[in-house]
């Protein structure tokens, strides 16, 4: 089984990572979203959020933008980062499923 989270606002793919206010979570099996749940924002802390979805057995993530220490820290766990997204985030996962979802490598900037 594979876990894909998308870092969503109000059902959508959120701007930024850390700032999502849910995290849509879905169960993939034979290539199809078998479960899927939302699970909030717990906060946004330097390094926190891909910790608590590495322990919740995430190997994907789909977001809007995202900062390179978070990045670095999935990358570090072999979870697979896409971001540069935006839409909805039920359709990023179909479209991840399918092959035809693209990292367009839009990575967040902070001072």
């Amino acid at each position: 089984m594979m876990k894909i989270a998308v870092a969503s606002k109000k059902g959508k793919v959120a701007d930024h990572f850390g700032h999502c206010g849910e995290f849509l979570i879905c169960d993939i099996e034979n290539n199809e979203i078998k479960r899927s749940e939302i699970v909030a924002n717990p906060g946004h802390k330097p390094g926190f959020l891909p910790i608590f979805l590495a322990d919740k057995g995430v190997n994907v993530i789909i977001s809007g933008g995202m900062g390179m220490g978070a990045i670095n820290i999935f990358n570090e766990r072999n979870i697979e980062v896409v971001v540069g997204i935006v839409g909805d985030s039920e359709n990023a996962v179909e479209d991840y499923l399918q092959g035809s979802l693209r990292s367009a490598g839009n990575i967040c900037h902070h001072d």
